[in-house]
């Protein structure tokens, strides 16, 4: 084995087994884990080897990653979804009507994550899109980046390109909000319907999970699939705010240091709900992801108990 069959690389596009990564010459390359335990998603930094005897390329390790978006599945375990991000972007609409405690757990991960979290208003061409500016303003007040725009007309393009610009970002949502039409319109050049199609052993075409786009402004986009459900990773969440800003901001002027914010007396998260100056519907979410964080790791500890 030569130096040349040893090389680093990027994962650009990942469904399950099959990858394509991208070296340091900009070459994009079909890859596949060497390993059956290997978890690699898009984002990732990864090490290659070539096997020239049976033609293929070798993704053998998956190098440090600096950040890390994962979803609970229902057994309390974490699985990765996208690696390597600086910015995550919920994409919304009025068709299909939002789910918004769907996309407050995607912030929550986003900001347990050290990520840059925002909220992208698709379809503004819609004389039916009149999605609840009060929704909207919670995001804004517990501090979340917002942009309203239209993939179809093109409005807001511009601000939509602003808040992408010089970040690694991932677009995230419900099916049918308009993703992939989003990187359509802000990349022309590439091929989106809802990803890389990739040919599977067995002659099947699929869809790739994920595909990382380069932005001419510098940094990436990531079309990611849509989802009904999300619920961020427990063993990556804060378990005393959730991943909720407007809860870490209050917390510490509750009565007792170890307040779930729930139905404690003295309770400034309550308090704050009740007046207010937290949006209730942000509060309900709390307490409805509150009760499947508790869920989740109940799951994952009656799990480790049968093993």
């Amino acid at each position: 084995m030569t130096d040349t069959d040893v090389f680093d690389a990027e994962v650009i596009a990942a469904f399950g087994r099959h990858l394509i990564v991208r070296d340091a010459a900009a070459r994009e390359l079909r890859a596949r884990p060497s390993g059956r335990r290997q978890s690699i998603v898009c984002g990732d930094r990864v090490r290659c080897e070539r096997d020239r005897a049976h033609d293929e390329i070798l993704v053998t390790e998956v190098l440090p990653r600096t950040t890390l978006l994962a979803r609970a599945n229902l057994r309390g375990e974490s699985e990765p979804v996208v690696a390597n991000i600086t910015q995550l972007v919920v994409v919304v609409a009025s068709l299909p009507a939002p789910d918004w405690f769907v996309v407050d757990r995607y912030l929550c991960a986003a900001t347990a994550a050290g990520i840059v979290g925002g909220v992208a208003v698709n379809k503004s061409d819609l004389d039916a899109n009149k999605l609840d500016g009060a929704e909207l303003d919670a995001f804004a007040t517990a501090g979340y980046r917002r942009t309203t725009c239209s993939a179809k007309s093109r409005a807001g393009l511009d601000g939509l390109r602003a808040m992408l610009s010089g970040a690694v970002s991932v677009l995230v949502g419900q099916s049918g909000v308009g993703k992939s039409s989003l990187v359509g319109s802000l990349l022309p050049g590439a091929t989106v319907t809802t990803g890389e199609l990739m040919r599977e052993e067995e002659g099947r075409h699929t869809t790739t999970a994920s595909r990382a786009y380069p932005l001419a402004s510098g940094g990436a986009l990531i079309d990611s699939p849509g989802v009904r459900d999300f619920a961020p990773a427990v063993d990556l969440l804060d378990a005393k705010t959730l991943g909720f800003p407007e809860v870490a901001a209050r917390a510490g002027g509750c009565r007792f240091l170890d307040c779930k914010h729930m139905q404690e007396p003295g309770c400034a998260v309550i308090a704050a709900s009740d007046s207010g100056a937290m949006s209730p519907r942000r509060y309900e979410s709390y307490r409805r992801l509150r009760r499947r964080y508790t869920d989740l790791i109940e799951a994952r500890g009656y799990r480790r108990e049968r093993r």
